[in-house]
């Protein structure tokens, strides 16, 4: 794996977090804290002290793992990033790509991203046909959509509809089709058509009750090789969230050390799948950096 590209498919950005959760404020409170609508949620690292999470501490965190570049979506409890996102991009235009957000409404940014986000499980109207517009817009502006569905099949069959309408729309599904809920199959099935992919940011979470080395969610890489092909999936962190419990290394680690892929299929759904996806065709093999243990 040294000699390989790795590209996380899914990672998260803020200056400063002004988001929402069921019509509830969310706001860093301190020492990687937020308060999620009323909850206190560790939401970081401790040491993100002052509640920044910047493109600095992600590359550095990047450099450390050999992660060559990274996909930047949002969420709708972060609050809307696409200001800071489109300096991060102007910043480190060959390793980063980034996603506007799409807020149910008209407008969305399509200008200077490279993908819009569509938090799907968390619309107001769950209908994503009535987003047709929406997809062919992006479609006809040669960006890509990266989606979170609702759990299980319920979004599905829209899917199928959308996908059909939008020949040539590159689509992302994110979370691995939420893998540990009843139905994911079907989400990753979508992936049998040309131009979808899924993404697994927020394994790990998802996973979290068996923790590292997760082999279950190596399992899952499996039966979801099975169903579309491991030319089609592709790897995501879902930072900073999931390195609360775990490193940003550990989370590429438990994928390379695993004895039930091969090689090959390693440096697929590692970075070989996103970069064709993406388009990433600046990067460079990264040196790995010793450390002191």
């Amino acid at each position: 794996m040294s000699n390989s590209i790795v590209i996380d498919a899914h990672v998260h950005l803020w200056e400063k977090q002004h988001g929402m959760v069921d019509g509830r404020p969310v706001f860093g409170v301190g020492n990687g804290k937020s308060d999620f609508g009323g909850e206190i949620r560790q939401m970081m690292p401790p040491f993100m002290e002052d509640d920044r999470n910047t493109a600095e501490r992600l590359i550095a965190n990047m450099d450390y793992a050999c992660v060559n570049g990274c996909v930047v979506t949002q969420e709708y409890i972060d609050g809307n990033q696409d200001d800071y996102l489109l300096t991060v991009k102007a910043k480190y235009p060959d390793r980063i790509k980034i996603c506007s957000l799409y807020e149910e409404k008209e407008d969305f940014l399509l200008d200077g991203v490279d993908g819009v986000k569509i938090c799907a499980g968390r619309l107001a109207d769950r209908d994503l046909t009535k987003l047709l517009p929406v997809f062919k817009k992006t479609e006809s502006a040669g960006k890509f959509i990266s989606i979170d569905l609702a759990d299980g099949d319920e979004q599905v069959e829209a899917m199928e509809y959308l996908i059909a309408q939008c020949p040539d729309l590159k689509i992302a599904v994110g979370h691995f089709g939420m893998v540990t809920t009843k139905g994911w199959q079907k989400q990753v099935a979508l992936a049998k058509h040309k131009n979808v992919f899924i993404e697994s940011g927020g394994l790990t979470w998802l996973f979290h009750k068996e923790f590292y080395p997760y082999p279950s969610a190596i399992d899952a890489i499996l039966e979801a090789r099975d169903i579309c092909g491991i030319e089609k999936l592709m790897w995501g962190s879902d930072y900073p969230r999931t390195m609360t419990d775990i490193t940003y290394k550990m989370a590429v680690r438990f994928i390379a050390e695993s004895k039930k892929l091969s090689e090959n299929e390693k440096q697929a759904f590692l970075g070989g799948n996103a970069a064709g996806f993406y388009g990433f065709d600046k990067l460079h093999i990264m040196k790995k950096i010793p450390n002191m243990l």
